[in-house]
């Protein structure tokens, strides 16, 4: 009787379903084809001591050798991380064969991968080493406008490549980062995902809330508290953190909302008595005002002029055909 062992190199070794460690403890051999496995230190630690062959690559003749193994009792064959049961070794076994998935891949284990990748990349690609935290700002940007444009469209297929994108730029700039230490702002990719739990202590920890209004209120709570410790003085502003470098609408709508959440005064008017306005200020203070009035809306500004633009757009395209 054979077990052929299929085990996950994203999950810690060790960790099998109850069914692979009692195969594994009822074999009178298990056999790996390298010192390498990983599941070989693991296994020998509980008193299970499995035996390093040299196994064929060949799958027929691995099939071969298999089978001959099987001759005084039960085996279990530690496949290598991550492959699966081929069709044509299960198809030249000559005895009996079971094939248990000691471990499977969690939801999102693929990222591990990612973060592999990520590492490799930044030592073995010299465009990769050269990079700074500078020089990818224009990726970053033109990668998130790209995942915002197959959203518009409607292009939901693309969405899944553009996703990507954006997400290699994450852990880019996390790689990098990395690279320093935590006195000079590094960190690391984990510390990039553990702000999902620290920004979500409604559902991670003991805070109540009941809408979702408590839950703003709560996160700008925990904003308001990270800019201070973030302050050298312990003071802050509603403002910190705002990004200047956004597009106008975009900033002029965080700013107002901002200021409406902490309570602060707004006004759009920036002329001084006995001074004559600028037309450029007037326009400003103009935009400023439809920006309020399309946030008591409830509506993005942003999105709706790059709905009107896409309508510009296609109009002029008409216009072009007809002439």
């Amino acid at each position: 009787m054979l077990t052929v062992l299929l085990s996950s190199p994203r999950v810690a070794p060790g960790l099998l379903t109850w069914q692979a460690w009692a195969a594994l403890r009822e074999a009178s051999r298990v056999l790996a084809g390298s010192a390498g496995h990983p599941q070989i230190p693991a296994l020998t630690a509980s008193g299970v001591i499995p035996e390093v062959v040299d196994a064929p690559a060949d799958p027929g003749a691995l099939a071969s050798f298999l089978s001959d193994a099987c001759v005084d009792g039960t085996v279990v064959w530690l496949a290598p991380p991550g492959s699966g049961a081929e069709p044509s070794l299960l198809s030249a076994l000559t005895v009996p064969v079971t094939v248990l998935h000691g471990s499977h891949d969690l939801p999102g284990s693929h990222l591990l991968d990612a973060v592999a990748v990520m590492d490799k990349l930044r030592v073995s690609c010299p465009w990769d080493r050269e990079q700074t935290h500078s020089s990818l700002v224009p990726y970053l940007l033109e990668e998130a406008y790209e995942a915002v444009d197959t959203v518009e469209t409607g292009d939901l297929a693309a969405l899944r490549g553009e996703l990507g994108d954006v997400l290699l730029q994450v852990l880019f700039h996390a790689r990098i980062a990395a690279e320093r230490s935590a006195a000079d702002g590094g960190f690391t990719v984990d510390d990039v995902a553990a702000k999902l739990i620290r920004r979500h202590p409604h559902v991670f920890a003991s805070v109540s809330v009941s809408s979702a209004d408590d839950v703003s209120a709560n996160w700008e709570e925990i904003k308001k508290a990270e800019r201070m410790a973030a302050s050298a003085d312990g003071a802050s502003s509603v403002l910190d953190g705002v990004p200047f470098g956004q597009p106008a609408l975009s900033l002029a709508a965080q700013l107002q909302r901002r200021a409406s959440r902490a309570g602060a005064p707004i006004s759009f008017d920036d002329s001084r008595s006995g001074e004559r306005t600028p037309l450029g200020s007037v326009l400003g203070d103009e935009l400023m005002r439809l920006v309020a009035q399309a946030r008591s809306a409830d509506i993005d500004p942003e999105l709706e002029l790059r709905s009107a633009a896409r309508r510009f757009a296609d109009r002029i395209r008409d216009w072009e055909q007809s002439q």
